[in-house]
């Protein structure tokens, strides 16, 4: 399987490693509400917490992006790593539910200012043919990690939950390590003068996310690849409602996880070799049309065997469209601005998150739950067709880019 992503430079390869140890940690967010049941946290209380959670990662992407861009990609990734460390502690030790609103918003926050630094370095280190690739690997080393981390942090909850934010803890601490002694960084491009820029994008446009702003393109793409991702958020938040509605216990929403890991840790090198040489926004739109048919497929699930068809199909548009939207994204930023344009694409991501715990939540038990399926398929599918009109548009700008 790895033979995909042969020829990859050391750099993606230790960003995939420390990711993968990173990710083996992610124990206390899955496992948090339970934490706080332990700790006596009552049910409205809980959703303060939960809703800080929430938050920082609307926080920390922007942060690290604007970060990534001023100080660099290293020092921003180990910025992230080592306040995300401190704050697993501070909720840990957190006396009221005021200190652990405030630490589990820190940590949320200061764990989402390592992506968009991350995938900015990968950008500047690869060049723009081998880039879906080099995000697809570090999308394999996400799954790789949380598929074990599942299965991990069952059994240390069992023996105290203390060993939750030890575990988290040291990875990061480790990861933080890796990022300190093995990897290096290219030198930043400056801004060339107003007016020097790439079509569609205005130079000279300062430190912040302006750049972002008065790109056209980005701004349109952006929000069509928000709405594909609260798809994909719905299966984290409203499939375990769905299996509990239809009388099943909680472990068979713990079976279709590990249905999800088992396929995308073993399908997604081979789906990247074959799909890696396709347009991207085509493929990005089928798979997009998968996910969304297989999310709206479990509104008519109602046996194990019936969700895990639904978990089946989008699993497959999943690793269909791994890697492509940050790879898009990469291709269309500035070198001067990449951080940024990774940090948007980050905040798209968490706001999709945070509208999928909300809204989505909100649909399922306010209208029915026939009303969010059907309205995730026909957003996916919107979004899917408004995506490939702009493959022509995507095309001219890439290529004006990479000739620049």
């Amino acid at each position: 399987m790895l033979t995909t992503f042969r020829g990859l430079p050391p750099t993606v390869w230790t960003v995939f490693a420390g990711t993968i140890i990173n990710r083996l940690g992610f124990l206390v967010t899955p496992f948090l509400v339970f934490f706080l049941a332990h700790r006596g946290v009552t049910g409205t209380q809980t959703s303060y917490v939960l809703g800080a959670l929430g938050a920082g990662n609307l926080i920390g992407p922007a942060l690290g992006g604007l970060l990534a861009d001023r100080i660099g990609r290293r020092p921003t990734m180990l910025l992230g790593l080592l306040g995300s460390a401190a704050a697993q502690g501070a909720l840990f030790a957190a006396p009221g539910v005021a200190t652990m609103a405030a630490a589990a918003l820190l940590v949320s926050a200061a764990g989402a200012v390592v992506p968009p630094a991350a995938y900015a370095l990968l950008a500047d280190t690869v060049d723009a043919q081998r880039r879906q690739r080099a995000y697809a690997l570090l999308g394999w080393g996400v799954n790789i990690g949380t598929a074990v981390a599942g299965v991990l942090g069952g059994f240390l909850a069992a023996h105290g939950y203390w060993l939750l934010f030890a575990v988290d803890a040291t990875t990061m601490l480790v990861y933080a390590a890796v990022v300190a002694t093995r990897l290096t960084e290219p030198a930043r491009t400056a801004p060339e003068p107003a007016g020097a820029g790439a079509v569609g994008v205005g130079r000279g446009a300062g430190t912040g996310y302006g750049v972002v702003f008065r790109d056209r393109l980005v701004l349109a793409l952006l929000p069509l690849f928000g709405i594909q991702l609260f798809v994909y958020s719905l299966t984290e938040v409203a499939l375990p409602l769905a299996v509990h509605d239809s009388g099943l216990s909680p472990a068979v929403y713990g079976a279709m996880a590990a249905v999800n890991a088992v396929l995308v840790v073993a399908l997604q090198p081979l789906a990247t070799a074959r799909l890696a040489h396709l347009p991207q926004l085509p493929v990005q739109s089928a798979g997009s049309l998968l996910i969304a048919a297989g999310v709206a497929l479990t509104g008519v699930a109602d046996s194990v065997a019936g969700y895990a068809f639904s978990v089946v199909v989008w699993s497959l548009g999943e690793v269909v469209v791994a890697g492509i939207a940050a790879a898009v994204i990469a291709n269309l930023a500035p070198p001067y601005a990449r951080g940024r344009y990774q940090g948007a694409f980050s905040w798209t991501w968490g706001l999709a998150r945070f509208a999928a715990l909300t809204l989505g939540v909100t649909l399922y038990t306010g209208l029915g739950p026939a009303v969010l399926w059907w309205t995730a398929l026909l957003a996916g599918a919107l979004s899917a067709a408004v995506i490939l009109a702009l493959t022509t548009r995507v095309a001219r700008r890439t290529a004006h880019a990479l000739a620049a």
